[in-house]
């Protein structure tokens, strides 16, 4: 890992993290580089950490052990399309971090009987604390898996997947999840100052609660069920709250949710396959 090169195609906050994480894990800036057709992002990530930059993609290719892809997904066609001489000559493993596109699209527009990884992180990543889906097709092997996993667990925790069809879940979930949560606590923060506390007070409460209960369940070894019960008192407050959201059909309403976004990206990736 620490002997190979990596170029990074894309310059974006994506890109940025995952730098940033190789960095302060011990990675040799020297061996990163990244292309952008932005200079004054180039410019800012060189000063920042010490990397090497340029304008043209195929000059970093050569020579590159790892190829991320840090485009928008609707640029990615063009991209590909423009490295694929540069990729089929040099062989590098390819890491996607664009959501929506398959694996089959992205070796097709490369040329064909390229190793990809397609990788599926959400927005916590950009801090360090990102929880990434991974597929690789039949062509990477067990040496790029390790450098594919050991990339994306720079900037959080990594699960695998045997079948990229189970990406549109992970980006229903966990991609997107966020965003649920967020929600989550805008409606809380919303409800404390409907009972009288101040904005201030409601949010600050909220985004603790919501840390210390993602970290309970994260160094406990029981379920998110058992530590619900633990913290429900026979007849208790909680118990009455949990009762109107159990009412209001709460793990239903979840479930049809993960459901749209896990069809909205199997149509997403139609979409940017026929592009």
């Amino acid at each position: 890992m620490k002997n190979s090169k990596i170029t990074f195609i894309g310059a974006g906050n994506m890109a940025t993290s995952l730098i940033a994480g190789l960095v302060n894990d011990g990675f040799n800036a020297a061996q990163i580089s990244v292309c952008d057709i932005d200079e004054k992002k180039l410019s800012h990530l060189a000063s920042r950490f010490a990397i090497n930059t340029h304008i043209d993609s195929s000059k970093l290719i050569a020579g590159s052990d790892v190829v991320v892809l840090a485009v928008k997904p609707q640029s990615m066609h063009a991209v590909i399309e423009s490295i694929a001489g540069s990729v089929q000559l040099n062989s590098p493993l390819l890491i996607s971090v664009a959501a929506g596109i398959c694996v089959t699209d992205l070796n097709r527009w490369a040329g064909g009987g390229i190793s990809i990884v397609r990788a599926m992180p959400n927005t916590p990543a950009l801090l360090q604390t990102g929880a990434t889906g991974l597929y690789a097709n039949i062509a990477v092997n067990q040496e790029q898996i390790g450098l594919a996993e050991n990339i994306m667990r720079a900037v959080g925790l990594t699960v695998w997947v045997e079948e990229e069809s189970m990406m549109d879940a992970i980006t229903a979930l966990s991609g997107s999840g966020p965003a649920y949560y967020f929600l989550l606590m805008e409606a809380m923060e919303a409800a404390g100052v409907k009972l009288g506390l101040s904005k201030e007070a409601a949010r600050l409460l909220t985004l603790q609660t919501a840390l210390g209960a993602a970290k309970m369940a994260l160094e406990s070894n029981d379920s998110p069920a058992i530590l619900r019960e633990k913290v429900t008192s026979p007849g208790g407050t909680t118990e009455s709250a949990l009762k109107v959201l159990t009412e209001g059909e709460f793990h239903g309403l979840l479930a049809d949710a993960l459901s749209a976004a896990n069809h909205r990206s199997q149509e997403l990736a139609q979409q940017f396959g026929e592009s």
